[in-house]
């Protein structure tokens, strides 16, 4: 589909809606705004068009990028004692992915919703849940207790199908007895990549993926499709076969048929966190979604460092790095387009946690790393924010849950942001809708994202929506929709333990890469890894001693 036809299926599928069911006039759209990432000086970056700096400044260290990897590289240089460094970012905010809203109703994310319960092989995450305050006790505990204010309440997660809500979201009713042999036939299959180890003990799906076995064999599962090994495994249900898209699409931003089948098992294989006070399969969730975390990694720097932070600031320049003399700086030179002037900053060591796909842009030189991030893609990801008057009427079936899928629609579904309290407050809330647009290409997803008016995309999540809730309409007070051109890197067959990716993940003598890019796919686990791991190679690269948060 290309983004002509795309555009005109929008169109098509609102006045569809605005004329179904009832002849009366619909309500008028409620009002919103249509946000996202800054498209507008990612448009002038590739024109690169920038005045010469008229400020230069010194920092041993400059981070690029605040998302999860850069706040995570800040946390961890903070919390060694280490002082001298600059975290940039583009947006007017830290977060990347992990950002949020907040209306009078509730805090709400604007991407990332949720953390599984970390492995034990995560210690940095169940480090920083620690210097939070969520994880409680030794860190290191094979059951840690969590605070119960971040235990996602149940129930946790229900599916849409036929007119009915089900529990959970591996479809149930209508399902033959050979695709229920086939579930269970699957399910074994995983728990037993979950339990593999290689020769050096070594798992075969770890997490961060970095600590996962390199066996030939499970390398080869990179090189074809989740959906081409599951019909190698003679597992052909088509309600399988849903269960494994909507997860790939959920974690990936892609289908099952584009995404490797390593990456598709690691999915379902790599955790298998626990705690005293929850289920293993309860993940920590807040009304704002990861946004808590990314906020108690700014405080910690900001506690330890003082203000390390300049926003508002494009990368768009960066030369030197391993051919520059001994002792010569990396030249970073950054727009800031709320001054209209160009800063150059001189960096003893850079971390580089922004994405990768704006290597080729920014970087002079470096011809091997402009080459092998060309050979990444990213996935582009719509979200809405609603706000409604109460939540709406429920079709029949299961409860409300905090993760409500949808069985049909271009939607992934959406979650609460007021789970957490509506059963003792309830009343109005928020709810946060998903959509990757990977029935597409990529780049006609991105020009799907800035060429569709709000308005449309208001009327089709609305009209998706009315199925289970007839009067989502009515209730619906506001409606936002964020726009994010390249949310995630999409971890095609290849990718995964491919020479591109490798390059990504060494560490040079000046320049390092953290953001979660480097692993192929975008969890919350293997950006914060990346990000420390850059913070731990730095100062080592300073000559500074420090205790590491990954062993």
């Amino acid at each position: 589909m290309d983004r002509r036809d795309f555009l005109v299926s929008v169109a098509a599928a609102a006045g569809a809606a605005s004329l179904a069911g009832c002849r009366s006039a619909p309500p008028p759209l409620p009002p919103g705004e249509l946000l996202g990432t800054s498209l507008d000086l990612g448009h002038r970056l590739r024109a690169a068009d920038f005045a010469p700096p008229g400020e230069t400044r010194k920092a041993a260290v400059v981070i690029v990028g605040a998302g999860i990897a850069g706040l995570a590289a800040g946390w961890k240089l903070a919390r060694s004692g280490f002082t001298d460094f600059l975290l940039v970012e583009l947006e007017s905010e830290a977060g990347g992915n992990s950002r949020a809203g907040r209306n009078a109703v509730s805090a709400y994310p604007w991407g990332a919703h949720y953390l599984p319960l970390p492995n034990r092989e995560a210690v940095a995450v169940r480090e920083l849940l620690a210097d939070l305050g969520v994880l409680q006790g030794d860190p290191h505990a094979l059951q840690p207790v969590y605070d119960e204010r971040y235990l996602c309440a149940t129930p946790q997660e229900r599916l849409y199908r036929d007119g009915r809500w089900q529990e959970g979201l591996l479809p149930q009713t209508g399902v033959s007895a050979g695709e229920r042999q086939q579930y269970q036939r699957f399910a074994d299959l995983m728990e037993g990549f979950r339990r593999q180890r290689d020769r050096l003990g070594r798992r075969a799906f770890a997490l961060p993926m970095a600590l996962s076995s390199p066996a030939p064999e499970l390398q080869a599962l990179d090189r074809i499709s989740m959906r081409h090994w599951l019909l190698g495994q003679g597992l052909d249900s088509p309600h399988l076969h849903w269960y494994v898209n909507h997860a790939c699409r959920d974690d990936y931003g892609t289908g099952s048929a584009m995404v490797s089948a390593w990456a598709g098992i690691h999915y379902f294989a790599c955790r298998d966190g626990e705690a005293q006070n929850a289920s293993s399969d309860t993940v920590l969730t807040a009304p704002e979604g990861n946004a808590w975390l990314a906020e108690g990694m700014l405080r910690s720097i900001g506690t330890r460092a003082g203000s390390r932070l300049l926003t508002g600031a494009m990368a768009f320049r960066v030369a030197g790095g391993e051919r520059a003399a001994k002792g010569q700086p990396i030249e970073v030179d950054l727009w800031l387009p709320q001054e209209q002037r160009t800063l150059r900053l001189l960096a003893g060591q850079l971390i580089w946690a922004a994405p990768l796909f704006l290597v080729p842009h920014v970087f002079v030189g470096h011809e091997t790393l402009r080459a092998a991030a060309r050979s990444f893609s990213h996935a582009p990801w719509l979200v809405a924010n609603l706000t409604l008057s109460r939540f709406p009427e429920d079709r029949a079936g299961a409860p409300p849950a905090w993760d409500n899928v949808l069985y049909e629609g271009a939607g992934l579904g959406y979650v609460v942001a007021t789970h957490q309290q509506m059963r003792l407050h309830p009343g109005a809330t928020v709810l946060t809708w998903y959509r990757t647009l990977d029935e597409q290409s990529p780049q006609c997803g991105r020009e799907a994202l800035r060429d569709t008016p709000r308005e449309l995309w208001a009327e089709q999540i609305l009209a998706e929506l009315e199925r289970p809730h007839r009067d989502i309409r009515q209730l619906t007070t506001r409606l936002d929709v964020f726009r994010n051109g390249h949310a995630m890197a999409r971890p095609v067959p290849g990718l995964i333990w491919g020479e591109a990716r490798r390059h990504f993940a060494v560490d040079g003598e000046r320049l390092r890469f953290a953001h979660a890019d480097v692993s192929g796919f975008s969890l919350f686990e293997e950006a914060q890894y990346r990000g420390v791991l850059a913070a731990e190679r730095t100062l080592r690269r300073l000559g500074l001693r420090f205790s590491s948060s990954l062993a």
